[in-house]
């Protein structure tokens, strides 16, 4: 075969450090757009993207050349910077270490897209860290729930 075909989809899901709730929806839709462009020049798609004042979720449909680290690493690094140069918090902005990737088959795409798209109304009844570790268990993936993330209880 001469060529590569694939449809690879991937939900990534990560925290801003120690769970703070600096995403503020004044600047949200800036960020957003600023992390597409990432994913964009990385020659990847960019599905769907939405989140929380402490968290957000990307859906990107991935191409078999790309690593998925060095992209999220990519994103967290470089929205780090532009989050801090445009002084949008007044602390210092950094993403925790870490992050989930759930893959999902062509069938899922709406699904997903809506969940994504619905992030606000879902966290009215679930909070971050059950939604995380729900995530985990539906994909089956063991963890150790004090390596999870900074949890603030």
């Amino acid at each position: 075969m001469a060529d590569t075909y694939s449809k690879i989809y991937i939900q990534v899901v990560f925290s801003v450090q120690n769970r703070k709730a600096l995403i503020h929806e004044s600047w949200e839709e800036e960020l957003y757009k600023y992390i597409t462009g990432i994913i964009q020049n990385k020659g990847q798609k960019l599905i769907a993207i939405n989140g929380m004042p402490d968290h957000i979720h990307i859906f990107i449909g991935m191409k078999p050349n790309c690593c998925l680290s060095d992209l999220v690493r990519e994103i967290k690094k470089s929205s780090n910077s532009f989050i801090n140069e445009k002084q949008f918090t007044k602390i210092p902005f950094y993403w925790q270490e870490g992050f989930g990737a759930f893959s999902y088959g062509f069938s899922q795409i709406n699904n997903v897209v809506q969940y994504i798209k619905n992030q606000k109304n879902h966290h009215k009844k679930k909070s971050f860290k059950v939604e995380y570790i729900e995530f985990l268990e539906k994909f089956e993936i063991e963890y150790k729930e004090n390596f999870l993330f900074e949890w603030l209880d």
